[in-house]
């Protein structure tokens, strides 16, 4: 797959990476998570970016990041990059993050003396994410809301899969500049009488309830349990069974994007509705008006489900605020690469 950096209207404005320019430079770009480990080798040449090369690994299946990172570097056929950055699932703090939902670390050293390669970085995966829409076509948004045609504003992103990842783009005028956040797991806020029962139920199960605890795919299992086991919605046994079977998230939302089972399509109201406040507080609290974009794995494969109104709806309803809320562009990021490409896009701009 190869793509131009071009510069769409609605998506941000960045400053050129530094590979653009008639010399090639081989990158490694990487999106770590606590379930798979996504690497892969570009080749940057006249802005342009081309994979090479890449592969997909269970995360748990290796000691270290480091390993599987050399690993993929080993089976290049003597083609090294020239610099590397890893997009990770955590903070990273002076050059070391501790992935949060897999309690392993992993630093820009560790990387350094494994592959031999002087030139790492380490961002969150969600700031790579960010730095991914600068490499995305037309196609691989889907728009929600159209919004102001000016994005000369802040953004945000909000991205909701395995955890729930946030991050800023800072405008400063004439250049968007992105900056990660943990706010995943910032409290969850009840509005309604229901709200506050699931926090009850969530603080039994977890003590502290987080909006990563019902924006998330085991968010929207808990949510689907709640009204099970507190509230005696009915789980039919063919139901259960594939539950059981496979990836909860995927069936529940699946079953009611399908219009099926009762429980099933009361979740995913319960997980838009989540989805639309927690997205209109990231918006006010940073002031993103140039646009929303909603990332992870979750929102494409429940595009349907956005699609119908109540979302937006549901992220209007604010104190005062509707109006710069309807001035936001809202799109759906429909690449599920767009951290590693994003980390590639940063890795461009390191300087050796």
């Amino acid at each position: 797959m190869m793509q131009t950096l071009k510069k769409q209207h609605y998506l941000p404005r960045f400053i050129s990476p530094v590979h653009e320019g008639d010399n090639v430079t081989y990158l490694l770009a990487g999106d770590l998570g606590g379930t798979k480990t996504n690497l892969a080798l570009f080749r940057a040449a006249e802005g342009v970016l081309d994979v090479v090369r890449e592969n997909t690994y269970a995360s748990r299946d290796y000691a270290s990041f480091a390993e599987i990172i050399q690993h993929f570097i080993s089976q290049g056929s003597g083609m090294t990059p020239k610099r590397i950055c890893i997009g990770v699932a955590g903070p990273v703090v002076k050059g070391k993050v501790e992935l949060t939902n897999l309690s392993r670390e992993l630093s820009e050293d560790e990387i350094r003396q494994s592959t031999g390669v002087k030139t790492v970085a380490l961002i969150n995966d969600l700031e790579a994410t960010a730095y991914g829409l600068a490499t995305l076509a037309p196609q691989q948004l889907t728009t929600l809301h159209r919004g102001s045609t000016d994005n000369s504003g802040n953004m945000a992103i909000i991205a909701p899969g395995t955890g729930l990842g946030m991050a800023g783009l800072y405008w400063d005028g004439k250049y968007h500049h992105p900056f990660p956040t943990e706010g995943g797991h910032a409290d969850f806020a009840p509005r309604t009488e229901l709200d506050i029962q699931l926090l009850r139920y969530l603080q039994e199960k977890y003590d502290i309830a987080s909006w990563e605890r019902v924006i998330s795919g085991p968010g929207i299992y808990a949510i689907y349990q709640f009204l099970r086991d507190v509230k005696g919605l009915e789980e039919p046994t063919e139901l259960r069974d594939a539950i059981h079977a496979g990836d909860p998230a995927a069936v529940i939302s699946k079953t009611a994007i399908d219009g099926k089972i009762t429980i099933c399509i009361r979740t995913m109201e319960l997980f838009v509705r989540y989805l639309a406040r927690e997205s209109c507080n990231l918006v006010l609290k940073m002031k993103a008006t140039g646009g929303l974009f909603l990332g992870g794995g979750i929102p494409p494969k429940i595009a349907p489900l956005l699609e119908t109104g109540e979302f937006y709806h549901q992220y209007l309803q604010s104190d005062r605020m509707a109006e710069l809320l309807a001035s936001v562009p809202i799109h759906i990021v429909n690449n599920d690469k767009s951290a590693l490409w994003g980390a590639a896009y940063y890795a461009g701009l390191l300087e050796d």
